[in-house]
């Protein structure tokens, strides 16, 4: 089985070549473009709905790379190698990201592969402080010297280190309008990566520019990419403001829910301004006895997220191309549904947040138009609207973002849908979608549950 090229006359039936990638493993890392964790929540059903066991036998070919045979032979053996590694160091994301149209697939791949690079530096602890601070500061320059690469890394995805000579000639083979935004945002994560090594987030302004730095800034690029292409709008590219909500909405999710493996590994990302209302030390949370008071951070730090899904749902509704739609409002609509799993949870402080595969599947299927999405958002926001305690803290805080999340999303027709535009090949490409993160969901993984990013 191999996948489908959306911009060749090939139908989906006839597949000729797959790439076999070994599922990866370990703690996920903190950058939002792989660590934004896809996989959550089920939504209620419609047409999209698909039953678990219908996608089972997925789990019997190899995961696919989304190429047809003659895409694939087009392509330069350093190309084809670049979107090698993106399948053996993504899970979600290589899904998607291959089902961009045209130019901007090869752009996003390797945007994606630089920003893992840059991560792996930074979360490889065996390189010396000293050493690595300079790495981060200058990582941007390595792009355009051909002959770079690093050798002493030990983390899982060293092999995007390794051979970054390959990244790089890839990403100079790119039009000057690309390498421009890939560059730029590369130099200014690598500046804030190497400012919070040596800080810790304190403030909940620190916790904003701490996730500007790893995710708003991956959201922007994004944005930029796609109006570089010409698929979207300038005006996408230059609202940095909504694109910066996007990547903080998401990572911010991410860190909730990974409280506690986080604690574990003596990594702290909840800011102090807030779990010092309610604990001495952040992993006191996690004791039984702190219970009530952990819930009360946990929901402060969940209605501080809530705030960016009104820019979310600003974002996605200016969207013009489908298959961008698709890769931007994925992501989103698990995060909604993970951040709703997490609200007033305990489990945030005994163990991981699971949810369904199946449930997961349903929704990557259906947010492929606005008016889907908004059902989406709104559903969830209503779950929480139910769970809103009468002695939490943040419950008027709380009540208020909700409200007006409901206000964005019930009013459906004020937005142009999608519904009528999608074509034979994006609702096959959805189902494909879905296919395919089913069997990845489904791989070494106990039955029922799944996390935001495949786990």
């Amino acid at each position: 089985m191999a996948g489908t090229c959306f911009k060749c006359p090939v139908s989906l039936t006839v597949f000729k070549r797959s790439f076999c990638v070994t599922p990866r493993s370990g703690p996920a890392s903190r950058t939002f473009f792989y660590g934004g964790r896809l996989g959550e929540k089920g939504v209620q059903e419609g047409c999209w709905a698909a039953r678990p066991t219908a996608l089972r036998t997925v789990g019997s070919f190899r995961f696919p790379a989304y190429f047809c045979f003659s895409c694939q032979e087009s392509m330069s053996e350093s190309l084809r190698t670049c979107y090698l590694y993106l399948n053996q160091t993504s899970r979600s994301f290589a899904a998607v990201i291959q089902a961009l149209d045209g130019e901007l697939r090869h752009a996003v791949c390797i945007f994606y592969l630089v920003l893992r690079a840059l991560d792996t530096v930074e979360d490889d602890m065996t390189i010396p402080f000293e050493k690595k601070v300079p790495m981060l500061n200058d990582f941007h320059t390595y792009l355009y010297q051909a002959d770079w690469c690093f050798t002493e890394s030990h983390e899982r995805d060293k092999q995007v280190l390794e051979d970054f000579a390959t990244i790089s000639l890839e990403f100079r083979n790119l039009g000057q309008e690309y390498q421009d935004v890939i560059s730029d945002i590369c130099q200014r994560m690598g500046v804030g990566m190497a400012e919070f090594l040596e800080k810790k987030v304190g403030s909940m302004k620190e916790w904003d520019q701490y996730c500007h730095y790893v995710a708003g800034l991956v959201g922007i690029g994004l944005s930029q990419l796609f109006s570089a292409s010409q698929l979207e709008d300038p005006e996408v590219g230059r609202d940095t403001e909504l694109a910066n909500s996007m990547g903080l909405f998401l990572q911010k999710t991410n860190i909730i829910r990974d409280y506690l493996e986080d604690i574990q590994v003596a990594r702290a990302f909840w800011p102090q301004e807030a779990w010092s209302q309610f604990a001495c030390h952040l992993e006191d949370l996690a004791e039984p006895a702190h219970l009530t008071s952990a819930l009360s951070c946990l929901n402060l730090l969940v209605t501080d997220a809530l705030r960016h899904v009104p820019d979310v749902i600003s974002y996605l509704a200016r969207l013009r191309n489908q298959s961008v739609f698709n890769f931007c409002a994925i992501p989103q609509v698990m995060a909604i549904a993970t951040l709703s799993a997490c609200y007033n949870n305990p489990q945030v402080f005994q163990g991981v947040v699971k949810i369904r595969k199946g449930q997961a599947v349903t929704l990557m299927m259906q947010a492929t138009n606005m008016a889907a999405v908004q059902s989406i958002m709104a559903q969830y926001s209503q779950k929480m609207l139910h769970r809103v305690s009468l002695t939490d803290p943040s419950r008027d805080k709380t009540l208020r973002i909700l409200r007006v999340i409901q206000e964005r999303t019930v009013s459906q027709t004020t937005l142009p849908s999608r519904t009528t535009h999608l074509s034979p090949i994006y609702l096959s490409a959805a189902m494909l979608i879905a296919a395919l993160s089913w069997q990845y969901l489904s791989t070494g993984q106990p039955e029922g549950n799944t996390d935001m990013q495949g786990h």
